[in-house]
């Protein structure tokens, strides 16, 4: 049946029938990805945050999906569609999701086990939070290899309250878990900017431009520089873009 999706009764009937057909895709059909969708539509279309959290957490316990994993991480790290928040039950969500192979799932589980500050709960484990943050990168998650950059570019202390970024010379004496290393946070903030990340683009563009962890070059840190301009303002377009379009609909 085709609709006329101007008309706002058979708007409401395809948006109707659209949430049928997930639900039997998913209870019916046992079809992960469906499942997935139907989550994506109590979320986004009926704005029932509980029923949405218990289909991903289902899909990601009983059918290993590792996209649901990473919503469900989500929810219960805010506290959405959950009784209460909580990092270390988010975390165990996020393993799971990395463990299928879901990268944003790595850099959610890596980012939590990094982490420093008052208001994180979780023990941090520097070796372990790294392996999914690598993982992540190497399936090509722009954030997880803009993260490493950082890690490499200032070094990750075993004693974070020791490292004073105002003072780099007493930064010298203390203990690193992992030293900092010029060519490592150029190699990563490369393949950042590949994938896409404007920030990681500027970074190349200073560290050509500075000979940090690369051989000084001019020419290249131009390039690169117009390549993180270039992002910004296809990043601001997309942004006009879906503004305008909530002002033009009629």
């Amino acid at each position: 049946m085709a609709y006329d999706l101007k008309q706002e009764s058979e708007v409401k009937e395809y948006i109707e029938n659209l949430g049928i057909e997930y639900r039997f895709g998913c209870y019916k059909e046992k079809k992960p990805e469906v499942c997935h969708l139907l989550g994506d539509y109590l979320e986004a279309i009926k704005k029932d945050f509980n029923k949405a959290a218990k289909v991903y957490k289902s899909n990601c316990l009983d059918y290993k999906f590792g996209k649901s994993c990473l919503k469900i991480g989500n929810y219960t790290l805010v506290g959405r569609g959950t009784e209460k928040s909580s990092q270390s039950e988010a975390l165990n969500y996020f393993e799971k999701g990395c463990e299928y192979n879901e990268p944003g799932a790595c850099l959610h589980a890596g980012m939590i086990l990094t982490a420093t500050g008052p208001n994180v709960n979780v023990m941090r484990d520097i070796p372990k939070g790294y392996n999914y943050l690598k993982k992540s990168c190497d399936q090509n998650d722009d954030m997880a290899c803009h993260y490493l950059f950082g890690m490499y570019l200032t070094g990750v202390p075993r004693n974070p309250t020791e490292f004073n970024p105002h003072n780099p010379e007493k930064n010298k004496n203390i203990d690193y878990l992992i030293k900092s290393d010029m060519k490592e946070a150029f190699k990563f903030a490369k393949k950042a900017c590949e994938l896409g990340n404007m920030y990681a683009c500027a970074n190349v563009s200073m560290m050509y431009k500075k000979g940090d962890g690369v051989e000084k070059n001019q020419e290249e840190s131009q390039k690169y520089f117009q390549i993180a301009q270039n992002l910004q303002k296809a990043h601001e377009t997309t942004k006009e873009l879906k503004f305008q379009q909530g002002l033009n609909d009629k």
